[in-house]
């Protein structure tokens, strides 16, 4: 029972409004979205920085949920965890709001899509908006419906640099922490 209000004590000093492990669905999301509308009412947080913060929110837990697929039935893992995912909503300072997702990928994905935050975090407001539009105009959806443009979204919408880590977790796959926040 200690860790329990361990647990507690932790998320009140993270400041963590909502969080969860497991297999994210459309139903699941749908029940986030309508939560963090009430606790954003409740708050009083004004409607741009709502907006912003729901755009995010969607390309993070979208991203997820259509790269979890991937891992449910990858028996390297079984051993070490179901294959689900993690995500973190928690209030930053002032304002804001700090979104959180970790989730499984393989390590033949990691280091193109390591590359490619670097090269976003390197960039300037106008260039992640040049290259966005490029991107865009240049580039064809994935078998997974995207064309890429998630994550240099997130970093146009939230003014932000992307925090991430990959950890290993096995020879073929890591774990895929991304942290954004929206002020």
């Amino acid at each position: 029972m200690n860790h329990t209000f361990s647990l507690f004590q932790s998320m009140e000093r993270d400041k963590i409004i909502l969080s969860f492990k497991g297999d994210i669905t459309q139903d699941l999301l749908a029940s986030v979205y309508q939560i963090m509308e009430s606790r954003m009412d409740q708050d009083k947080t004004d409607s741009k920085r709502k907006k912003r913060f729901y755009h995010i929110l969607v390309e993070c837990l979208q991203n997820v949920y259509h790269h979890m697929e991937d891992f449910r039935n990858v028996t390297e893992l079984d051993e070490i965890s179901d294959g689900s995912a993690i995500f973190i909503i928690a209030k930053a300072k002032g304002e804001g709001y700090r979104i959180i997702t970790g989730n499984y990928i393989k390590k033949e994905e990691s280091e193109d899509l390591k590359s490619k935050l670097e090269k976003i975090n390197s960039m300037n407001t106008e260039e992640l908006r040049a290259y966005y539009l490029e991107t865009l105009s240049t580039t064809e959806l994935s078998q997974k419906g995207g064309a890429g443009l998630g994550m240099i979204d997130i970093a146009r919408k939230s003014g932000h640099k992307i925090v991430y880590s990959f950890d290993g977790v096995t020879d073929t796959v890591n774990f895929f922490t991304l942290e954004v926040t929206i002020n």
